[in-house]
């Protein structure tokens, strides 16, 4: 709606509904902008427990042991390959692993 219209619609409410009423709509409109905002928001972070994170380090651990992780020099190369842009090699990387 341009803002024109929406002056005329203030306008028209302002002029037609008594002070109980426009306090009502004004408290609705409110909270369906809040739900509205709320619902664009990402879902909160997990919190974690000690013991959780302790299983999620000694998974890690028993991965890097077994071979199964990826180098450190392996990660920049991919980072450095998708910040030039060249994501056909950087998926045919991932695909390897």
């Amino acid at each position: 709606m341009s803002t024109k219209a929406l002056i005329g619609l203030r306008d028209y409410l302002c002029d037609s509904l008594s002070l109980a009423n426009m306090l009502w709509l004004s408290k609705q409109l409110a909270d369906y902008v809040q739900q509205q905002e709320a619902e664009k928001l990402p879902p909160p972070l997990k919190q974690y427990t000690m013991a959780e994170i302790n299983a999620m380090l000694d998974e890690a651990e028993r991965q890097a042991k077994a071979g199964e992780s990826v180098s450190n020099e392996e990660v920049m190369h991919w980072i450095e390959k998708e910040l030039a842009g060249d994501e056909k090699e950087l998926l045919e990387m991932t695909i390897a692993v």
